[in-house]
């Protein structure tokens, strides 16, 4: 018996010694392999740089380091953040007047302290800005009010709402200021691509001429409805609702400084202000297509289906604003962002991933990535060797991820729970996620922080958003539990988890709950 126990410990320690000398052979060869590579990487960047020299940079007083397509939040945020870094940065915008939009108009805690963090919290400055400390919920005659937590927070700490275009047009003023931030205004046509590596772009200036811009890094950032993402990552645009967007006057919401959202039928209608006189109001309207505004369907959808349902207050200014006709759709789409690393070339803002503006995220999910890439950049002094630098802003990509799957799940898990539905399951889990939040404490602050941007933990939202569906199979199964509750119980958990695997699943699961685990996420800087 001895002789066999024996025998079995020298054969594991065998094992241990011959596993870990092989190891130590592979490791040797792969780092011979990697020496190798990397010699013959340095060879390649040495012609590399040699050609985009000799070629594509004519007079060294016009070299450029990035090149931005489009200037709205997140290509003007960038130009100051990469000028102010030194960067000779080229944006190309098709159109520099004030944009009006209907959405983009809510930063989030979170995003102002991104802002902050950019230097850039001036530009909510002088443009009338209102300041938002929470949310108010109403839902069949009853509400509550949900307060960001900002006890931890410097007192100008908040959320803030005002006029898109005020907004973007602040922070191109600060950009255009720096000496190395060109803003152009020209409509880019194409990516200018060579064996695979982006060099620049194709596009048509102002006066209508056909112009080649060239750069090592181009960034684009030209919107929602971008035409150049396709040859930079792989979009699965969806299009859940659509936004109808109306300005109320002469009105004061409920709740002072809060964001207003009516869980009404079929889907959830805002209400905020976006100035000191201005309130934007935005009603969500499931699918693809609208009423007509000009014969008049919309505004007797609005009147009839839509004002009754709204608090006593607001519904005599709403109907005044129907009236004046100034109606506008927006479609709200929503995109997993899904790269395809490209030599040369970085997909920003909603060109690159979009969720449903119901929680008011995108602007604090694209501040929240120009951080980011502002730091993976900041040790780089060289950005010519577009193989090396596309590998090393990998890492990127997955920095991002546990701050913008967040925001992103939780946006389009929240649509869906608070659309009106005929399924009874769905129904609790409406009215469970009502109450729940109305239980104050733990039971608010958590969501409401993850809302916020202050804490964009994934966990967090997971156990959160499954502690609603439990807390909903309780108040089913109590006092006395009948066959028919406890059916309604396990749909209502089936659908709960119907709402956000599939979310999940989309963002990533390794990358949104493990990044860690990511072998990108240790890539050190390049030595350009």
């Amino acid at each position: 018996m001895a002789e066999q126990y024996y025998y079995a410990l020298g054969s594991v320690l065998a094992i241990v010694m011959a596993t870990g000398l092989l190891y130590n052979l592979l490791r040797k060869r792969n780092g011979r392999g990697e020496g190798n590579a990397a010699a013959a990487a340095n060879a390649t960047t040495t012609t590399t740089t040699t050609e985009i020299s000799g070629v594509y940079r004519s007079k060294k007083d016009d070299d450029v380091d990035v090149i931005i397509v489009g200037a709205g939040v997140a290509g003007a945020a960038l130009a100051h953040t990469l000028g102010k870094d030194g960067r000779r940065v080229h944006v190309i915008e098709r159109d520099l007047t004030e944009p009006d939009r209907i959405v983009g108009e809510l930063l989030q805690p979170g995003g102002y302290l991104k802002l902050i963090e950019l230097g850039l919290q001036d530009c909510v400055e002088d443009i009338d800005a209102q300041r938002v400390f929470g949310y108010a919920l109403f839902k069949d005659g009853r509400n509550t009010r949900l307060s960001y937590p900002l006890e931890k927070f410097h007192s100008d700490v908040s959320g803030r709402s005002f006029h898109n275009g005020r907004f973007i047009q602040k922070m191109r003023e600060k950009a255009a200021t720096l000496p190395n931030v060109r803003l152009e205004q020209g409509t880019v046509t194409s990516l200018l691509e060579e064996k695979g590596t982006i060099k620049g772009v194709q596009y048509k200036s102002k006066n209508g001429e056909e112009v080649s811009a060239y750069a090592p890094l181009t960034i684009v950032c030209d919107g929602c409805f971008s035409n150049l993402r396709k040859s930079l990552c792989k979009p699965k645009v969806d299009v859940p609702s659509c936004f109808v967007g109306l300005i109320l006057e002469n009105c004061e919401l409920p709740y002072v400084n809060h964001g207003h959202v009516i869980l009404a039928d079929p889907s959830p209608i805002l209400f905020y202000k976006i100035s000191s006189t201005e309130i934007r109001c935005l009603v969500d309207v499931p699918g693809q297509k609208v009423p007509s505004i000009s014969n008049g369907e919309m505004a007797k959808y609005l009147k009839t289906m839509v004002a009754p349902q709204i608090p006593l207050q607001l519904q005599d200014s709403f109907i005044a604003a129907i009236d004046r006709g100034n109606i506008r759709t927006m479609p709200n789409r929503s995109m997993p962002a899904a790269p395809h690393p490209t030599p040369g070339a970085l997909l920003m803002g909603d060109a690159f991933n979009m969720r449903h503006p119901l929680t008011g995220g995108g602007m604090t999910v694209a501040l929240s990535d120009i951080v980011v890439l502002r730091d993976r950049l900041r040790p780089l002094l060289d950005l010519n060797d577009a193989p090396t630098l596309c590998r090393y802003l990998e890492s990127f990509y997955t920095l991002r991820k546990p701050v913008a799957s967040t925001i992103n799940t939780l946006a389009g898990a929240l649509y869906k729970v608070f659309c009106a539905s005929p399924d009874e399951a769905l129904k609790e889990m409406r009215q469970a996620c009502f109450d729940y939040l109305s239980l104050g404490g733990v039971c608010s602050q958590g969501p409401v922080s993850l809302l916020s941007g202050l804490n964009p933990r994934p966990l967090s939202l997971v156990v959160h958003f499954f502690a609603v569906a439990i807390y909903g199979v309780g108040r089913l199964l109590l006092p006395f539990p009948s066959p028919k509750r406890v059916w309604i119980g396990a749909k209502l958990i089936s659908g709960a988890s119907g709402i956000i695997l599939p979310i999940i699943k989309a963002e990533g699961v390794r990358q949104m709950f493990f990044p860690a685990t990511v072998p990108a996420y240790y890539r050190a800087p390049p030595v350009l």
